[in-house]
């Protein structure tokens, strides 16, 4: 059983679908405002966690990181299929494992997967101010596509306006 929880390995890491195990990792980590803070999605309570958790249990989209020698979750990898044999990838770690390489360390491993198994074109979007996150796209070898200008809320001010974001696209293609 074990076996067929584990979508790949690297040195540090196990990458794997999620189990009932996981909620105080995964609450240690979607309730953090700062981890979440450019996620579509408030901190969450351990309630709203819980059936978090229950989804990404039955999901394939959702990968949890697992680093090997303390077997914590510490993250997770969003790889979901799209049309045209694409996939759009996205991330969100523990802040406090943050600056370690595992974000890259993962991603990269899962993206060499993908490729391998035929997918032609992988991309992602992000905020343009979290640095961090398009970093990290650009160490992977994705290139900037698109900067749409607010194109998206998540959220409306006190008079019920929406405060609207800019997207960065980032892309890489199986022959690059």
């Amino acid at each position: 059983m074990e076996g067929k929880t584990i979508i790949a390995e690297t040195e540090r890491l196990i990458l794997r679908r999620y189990r009932e195990e996981d909620m105080q990792d995964l609450y240690e980590y979607l309730s953090d405002m700062e981890t979440v803070k450019y996620e579509p999605y408030k901190p969450l309570t351990f309630d709203e966690t819980k059936e978090n958790l229950e989804w990404r249990i039955g999901t394939d989209e959702m990968i949890a990181v697992e680093l090997k020698d303390s077997h914590k979750m510490i993250g997770n990898v969003y790889m979901g299929k799209r049309d045209f044999e694409a996939m759009e990838i996205g991330y969100v770690f523990n802040r406090n494992y943050w600056g370690h390489g595992y974000a890259a360390e993962s991603c990269r491993a899962l993206v060499r997967q993908e490729f391998s198994s035929g997918i032609h074109r992988i991309y992602a979007e992000c905020d343009p101010c979290n640095k961090s996150s398009w970093k990290l796209l650009e160490t992977l070898g994705f290139r900037r596509e698109a900067h749409l200008r607010q194109n998206v809320y998540f959220w409306k001010d006190e008079d019920g306006r929406a405060i609207w974001k800019d997207t960065y696209v980032y892309a890489k293609l199986n022959d690059e």
